[in-house]
């Protein structure tokens, strides 16, 4: 199995470059025999508070049908983020798009202080994917402050936990250490993906990182420059794809 996190430079509040770029991190993944890929939080329109009304997504919105052909074409499980609109309330939400498809919506359960002005939380969307012998849960940024998301994860099943999150230079050592502890003490591998440059107009850590269930970081990017970190699982172990 051969999974990848994206870190990416989002174009604020621009929808149109963003998917462009999804879509170009997309083929190149899957040269590299990518089967699931996933994207920072709110990865479509960049993170935002103010103007997420007038960028908002719905269940199936009709910008999402390039990534479900590419998704599709490539037989990859594909996660990007964006403001969703679901029953009249606005939440921060991950798109699962399938291969075959389908689209399953993440709606982010615990909001960063601030984000309750705008955005609902959700535990209702919470969805466990399989992918060959994983089972993969889903987190958005401010849910991994809180222990028992990453429980519920396991008790759920889970063997696989994927957080897509916009941290800062200062919150990322934090983020490593509570990762690298729920995979250990939940025994999940985890795979996280984080925006680099600027979004929101703050300063976005990179560092997008996997590790295995014993807490060990197998690779890391770097904190600046976009890219993939790719991990491949060989004999049950999981190992850094070169």
């Amino acid at each position: 199995m051969i999974i990848a996190s994206a870190q990416t430079w989002p174009a604020y509040e621009n929808i149109e470059a963003n998917l462009l770029d999804h879509y170009r991190i997309i083929n190149t993944a899957a040269a590299n025999g990518v089967q699931l890929l996933v994207f920072p939080e709110m990865s479509i329109t960049g993170y935002v508070h103010e103007a997420a009304e007038k960028l908002l997504f719905v269940e199936n919105d009709s910008r999402l049908e390039k990534l479900r052909q590419l998704a599709k074409e490539h037989n990859m499980i594909v996660i990007a983020g964006a403001p969703v609109k679901l029953n009249s309330e606005l939440h921060i939400g991950s798109f699962i798009i399938f291969p075959n498809g389908s689209i399953s919506i993440y709606t982010k359960q615990f909001l960063h202080p601030g984000e309750e002005h705008y955005f609902v939380s959700n535990f209702v969307l919470n969805p466990v994917v399989k992918l060959e012998d994983e089972q993969i849960a889903f987190a958005i940024c401010a849910d991994i402050d809180h222990p028992q998301h990453a429980e519920n994860a396991r008790k759920k099943g889970a063997s696989l936990y994927i957080a897509s999150i916009f941290f800062s230079p200062q919150g990322l050592p934090g983020a490593y250490s509570t990762l690298s502890a729920y995979a250990k003490k939940f025994s999940l591998n985890v795979l996280m993906s984080n925006f680099c440059g600027e979004s929101w107009k703050s300063p976005a850590a990179g560092g997008s990182a996997f590790w295995t269930k014993r807490g060990e970081m197998v690779g890391k990017l770097d904190n600046t420059t976009p890219g993939l970190i790719i991990v491949q699982k060989k004999n049950g172990h999981w190992v850094l794809k070169q």
